[in-house]
């Protein structure tokens, strides 16, 4: 009995939208490169936010900032980045993911080389803004982008194994800030010369990375969108090549009966609000206690009698845990799906905010940071997942920017918010505050739908 020519004959009689082509698809050397390729781009954008936290504790010593200027200098970021997150969403449903993508790490490199020049407050302030529109519009939009090649069996954990790029670009950012920011009175001006690498960058995602096959059938380029797939199919092997008929017009999807996209379909539709809502909930929940606490962190522990040199190296240690927390929700988010992994990794920051508070000599402080940054990353892993896969192509960018953005407001309160909480109640206040915040975002998981193994259209 010839199985393989009754599979593949079984295949010719089928009629599959472009989008199932791609979901049927293992793992690919085309997919790799463009998980690599995006994850270069999702490191470098971490690198930017975690070097910051890095200079505000050295412009610290030699600024002489208070602790409302060193707020302002995170804020401000975030400001921009909210702002660039709902602007990157909408643009990308418009012109396209990639392009977006390129233009908005060109945006932010350019901002960080040139912060380096920086002689005042003002000066770093609007750079700073800058620097947050381009970086908060790239990571929804690379999410999206990646989400809608990856196949719908392995979709969530190569989300998160994007996301987990994070962690190397939050490692780089420490390793500049222990032996470049912290070696000279020049040397957050070096690092931030660093910085600028996104731009060079922008130009290989420009060149390489290939655009939403599911984007380019809404705007009618079905050719460009047949050639992608093909590339794709060739790249996993000649068993994966399909040659039965090909959609050519929203006519042939109807004729052929393939899945329909509601092009009136918007976030807040009755069949989106719920998603939504609980979706804006926890990025505003966990954008309050992440950006809270690991930005600040440096400077508490100057604060706490540590020296400048000393802060870092705890900071790099605790952000070595990062890398274990993603691997543990990649492997999860798809044995026990996306809101249970989200939630657990959630509830596990709650505890271990409420540790970090706590704690009051080294080893303390390190294992409870390490503890804080283990579940944290972790839970940004499985909800960078869970976003792209909540909406139709039509609005995808839109709702996970939107999303995005609302949590960037949580970022931008929050840096204000720190010093005031350290007045009135030290670590222990604000880490209990963070905790909260936390298991409110754990909550809110249970109300999104469970998207493991299905097909996004």
């Amino acid at each position: 009995m010839n199985t393989s020519a009754d599979d593949q004959a079984s295949r010719d009689e089928e009629v599959l939208a472009r989008s199932e082509r791609l979901e049927r698809l293992p793992f690919t050397k085309k997919l790799g490169k463009l998980l690599g390729t995006s994850g270069v781009g999702w490191a470098l954008d971490a690198m930017d936010v975690g070097l910051i936290s890095f200079i505000v504790a050295a412009l610290a010593e030699q600024w002489g900032l208070t602790d409302s200027e060193k707020s302002w200098v995170f804020s401000v970021g975030f400001i921009g980045m909210a702002a660039g997150a709902t602007l990157g969403g909408l643009l990308a449903d418009k012109i396209g993911r990639r392009s977006v993508f390129a233009l908005t790490l060109l945006i932010y490199g350019i901002a960080t080389g040139a912060s380096a020049l920086a002689t005042s407050l003002g000066v770093l302030l609007v750079f700073r803004f800058l620097v947050g529109l381009g970086l908060g519009a790239e990571l929804p939009v690379a999410s999206t982008l990646v989400s809608e090649f990856a196949p719908k069996r392995i979709r969530g954990r190569v989300i998160v194994w994007l996301e987990a790029f994070w962690a190397i670009g939050w490692i780089l950012a420490a390793l500049i800030g222990y032996f470049i920011v912290a070696g000279s009175d020049d040397g957050w001006r070096w690092g931030l010369v660093i910085g600028a690498v996104p731009a060079i960058y922008a130009l290989v995602i420009r060149l390489h990375a290939p655009e939403s096959v599911r984007f380019l059938e809404t705007k009618g380029k079905y050719d460009e969108a047949e050639k992608i797939v093909q590339e794709y199919e060739e790249s996993a092997g000649p068993e994966y090549e399909y040659t039965g008929p090909t959609v050519q017009s929203e006519v042939d999807a109807e004729k052929y009966k393939l899945p329909q996209v509601d092009k009136h379909l918007t976030i807040w539709s009755p069949s989106m609000r719920r998603r939504t809502i609980a979706l804006w909930i926890i990025w505003f929940a966990i954008n309050f206690s992440y950006y809270g606490a690991f930005t600040w962190i440096p400077s508490l522990l100057t604060a706490q009698g540590f020296s400048l040199v000393k802060s870092f190296e705890f900071t790099l240690i605790i952000t070595l845990a990062q890398i274990p927390g993603y691997a543990l929700s990649a492997y999860l988010i798809e044995k026990i799906g996306r809101r249970s992994t989200l939630a657990i990794f959630l509830a596990g920051s709650a505890v271990a905010a409420i540790l970090y508070g706590q704690a009051a000599v080294d080893w303390q402080i390190i294992a409870a940071g390490m503890m804080l940054s283990f579940f944290n990353l972790g839970a940004w892993g499985a909800l960078y997942a869970i976003g792209p896969e909540l909406y139709p192509t039509t609005v995808r960018g839109t709702g996970t920017g939107a999303a995005a953005g609302f949590g960037r407001i949580a970022s931008i309160i929050t840096p204000l918010l720190v010093p005031l909480f350290i007045g009135w109640g030290g670590n222990v206040l604000t880490f209990t505050v963070f905790s909260i915040a936390f298991a409110i975002a754990a909550g809110a998981a249970f109300f999104l739908p469970e998207q493991r193994g299905k097909s996004i259209h």
